[in-house]
């Protein structure tokens, strides 16, 4: 079973596989840079360094870095899809230097313009970022809750963009069980997990699925709410999440990304979730 936590990497970014390691994972997701903001400083050479030793002395595997919050991949406004291609570009780059294999990225909102103005744009995104980039990275697609204005809430859109990138094999998915769940799929019991892995098989194909975001979901079944809740505690449940780690996601790659608060912990998250696997 491979899980883990997104980590800080406040400090240096070598400092989140410690970060990782000493909360007893064995896989792990950082952003490599501050998500809050549009500059960033180059990676220095002697943290990367550091990075990639770190990660094969403990045996993490895969990593994975996500792209910060403010590019917008579907924006109908000029300046920021400008800046948003550029940042994907950017961290394609970094995720090269430290040599990690995955980058996730949310899809964005199209802001009015219509899903197909949205998705033509992404689809453009993408092809323009690999087309400066050779050096193998996975472009992850995570699907969303369906907040207005989103893109890739449904299977079949994010089928849309796999279909128009000019290099489908550089291009995987990450499921997000609160965003599915608040978009419709639902996962509280063993035959509902088993229908949405048979229509995942059906519209993407298993094999473009690297990466499971494992947390409960604080709204309802297809309330189009994206608010986290901890393992258990919201409203997939229990026996929801025994059912998803106990099916074929169990076997992905798991991170877990639940709040912060006086509820449980992240450690108290990740014991929940290996009780329930078991």
């Amino acid at each position: 079973m491979r899980i883990g936590f997104h980590v800080s990497i406040s400090g240096a970014v070598d400092e989140a596989v410690d970060r990782a390691a000493s909360a007893g994972c064995n896989t792990f997701q950082i952003f490599t840079r501050n998500p809050r903001g549009w500059k960033f400083k180059p990676l220095e050479s002697d943290e990367v360094e550091r990075f990639k030793e770190k990660v094969k002395r403990h045996g993490m595997s895969p990593v994975f870095d996500h792209m910060p919050y403010l590019p917008n991949l579907a924006s109908s406004r000029p300046r920021i899809y400008r800046r948003s291609v550029d940042s994907l570009k950017a961290e394609l780059r970094r995720c090269y230097e430290l040599r990690i294999p995955y980058l996730v990225t949310h899809l964005g909102s199209h802001l009015g313009s219509g899903k197909a103005s949205g998705l033509r744009r992404i689809i453009d995104a993408v092809n323009e970022a690999f087309s400066e980039d050779v050096e193998g990275t996975v472009l992850l697609l995570e699907n969303t809750a369906g907040t207005r204005n989103s893109m890739g809430s449904s299977f079949e859109d994010i089928r849309r963009v796999v279909d128009g990138v000019a290099r489908p094999d550089r291009v995987g998915v990450c499921f997000d069980t609160c965003h599915a769940f608040a978009a419709g799929y639902d996962l509280r019991t063993e035959g509902a997990v088993g229908a949405v892995i048979e229509r995942f098989k059906e519209v993407l194909g298993w094999e473009r699925l690297r990466l499971i975001h494992l947390n409960d979901s604080k709204g309802g079944l297809r309330s189009r709410i994206d608010r986290h809740e901890h393992i258990g505690l919201g409203k997939i449940g229990k026996e929801g999440f025994r059912s998803i780690l106990r099916s074929e996601y169990g076997k992905l790659p798991l991170i877990l990304e639940t709040p912060v608060d006086e509820k449980r912990s992240d450690l108290e998250n990740l014991k929940e979730a290996r009780e329930l696997a078991k």
